[in-house]
């Protein structure tokens, strides 16, 4: 058995943010083969779903790590099987900070028994342009607790026009991160905070050892400075043509061609016929 962790945006998914039937038809083949596909997004989990639904991927043999991996889902059994939060505390210190710079930052609600929603404390640019792929319901509220019973998985700062901006707030509370969470790039206009323990490759890593799956077995493609962890854990890592030169110098392939012309499914391709 193969695991084949893939990232969604600039990597899985194709510029118009779908699954091209090329891929889809190596999907299709991929886990038709006995293997398991890990959808591994910074989106939150209802949106990868989303994604998955649309593509017409509903065979068996699929999980969702989702939030940077701070969320594993189980689509066959359709449960949480790992999740890591971050404390309320955390969310509000981290929202007073970025208020200090008129930066825009959002979290999510998913709690069970109540609808998964993005969390921002006013409609704005930046949440009108996060929203045109990730389709959440939102909730305007100005203390971003107040809609939360419990601790978020991710926060996520946004600049589409200032990204030194985000370099600044960074910068302004790593003594307080170092030991507690994560802030991580997803693209120069979005930065990721999360559980220090957590991200795409400790997800990778519960998922080997839940499947009993060595490291040697997995695969893992992206594009962006959120992915190098997963790339560096599987026993192959994939870096997309059009990934950073900074994700290309952690991965062991880089594709031929990019995310708009196959490039993971061709470079997939060609792995598997050499592993055989």
């Amino acid at each position: 058995m193969k695991l084949l962790f893939t990232d969604l945006d600039d990597t899985l998914l194709n510029n118009q943010s779908l699954v091209s039937s090329e891929t889809k038809a190596f999907l299709d083949e991929f886990l038709a083969d006995g293997n398991r596909l890990i959808l591994s997004s910074g989106r939150p989990l209802a949106s990868v779903l989303e994604v998955k639904e649309q593509a017409g991927l509903c065979q068996p043999g699929i999980f969702v790590s989702s939030s940077n991996g701070t969320l594993v889902y189980d689509c066959d059994n359709r449960r949480i099987i790992m999740k890591k939060c971050l404390p309320l505390s955390y969310v509000s210190y981290l929202q007073e900070q970025a208020a200090a710079l008129s930066l825009h930052v959002h979290t999510y609600r998913e709690e069970k028994g109540k609808s998964d929603a993005i969390i921002t404390p006013d409609e704005n640019e930046e949440i009108r342009y996060y929203r045109r792929r990730v389709h959440l319901p939102l909730i305007i509220s100005e203390n971003l607790c107040d809609p939360l019973t419990e601790g978020p998985c991710k926060l996520l700062a946004i600049s589409l026009h200032n990204p030194e901006k985000l370099e600044t707030f960074r910068k302004n509370i790593a003594d307080w991160a170092e030991d507690k969470i994560q802030t991580i790039y997803s693209n120069k206009q979005y930065l990721e905070l999360f559980d220090k323990s957590a991200g795409k490759g400790s997800s990778l890593r519960f998922l080997c050892d839940y499947l009993q799956v060595p490291l040697s077995d997995a695969y893992a493609a992206g594009d962006a400075d959120n992915d190098i962890s997963m790339l560096e854990a599987a026993g192959c890592g994939i870096a997309m043509k059009n990934a950073s030169d900074k994700v290309k110098a952690h991965a062991d392939v880089v594709t031929d061609l990019d995310n708009d012309r196959n490039g993971l499914a061709d470079t997939m391709y060609k792995l598997i016929s050499l592993r055989r």
